[in-house]
């Protein structure tokens, strides 16, 4: 079945967020699909386990990605201090362990731990990206 949602997600700098996202999460870039606007990423694709695709960018020099917000603004600091995925995206992968071990050494924060999920045979944990984009893996 082709994917029926492509989130498109924002970063202040994208080309990092690209390098840091295949190091840390293990996505994959679809290099023939990135296009610059000077020294600015207007448009990627990053492959996502079997066939998924994300696009991201740099929309403008004026955006903020989520950690840089919450540290200007006290409500969404306020909303953010918790350990769920708001406003985030959730990636089904072989081995959440593993896939756990590979994101904190790149320096992803943790905000869960890897557990047990509600549905039998699930596990999750989940964390923020670089830019405090947060996400959550799991694997059933």
């Amino acid at each position: 079945m082709p994917q029926t949602i492509v989130p498109f997600i924002a970063y202040e700098n994208a080309a990092a967020a690209i390098d840091w996202l295949t190091r840390a999460f293990g996505f994959r870039e679809n290099e023939a699909e990135r296009h610059m606007d000077g020294d600015t990423v207007s448009h990627a694709e990053l492959d996502v386990g079997d066939g998924s695709v994300v696009f991201l960018a740099t929309p403008s020099p004026d955006y903020e990605g989520p950690r840089r917000h919450r540290e200007s603004c006290v409500a969404a600091a306020k909303w953010s201090d918790n350990p769920w995925v708001i406003d985030g995206y959730l990636v089904h992968v072989d081995d959440v362990d593993a896939h756990h071990d590979r994101a904190r050494t790149a320096g992803a924060v943790i905000l869960r731990e890897p557990e047990d999920g509600a549905a039998a045979g699930t596990r999750l944990y989940s964390a923020e990206d670089v830019e405090g984009h947060r996400w959550m893996f799991t694997q059933r």
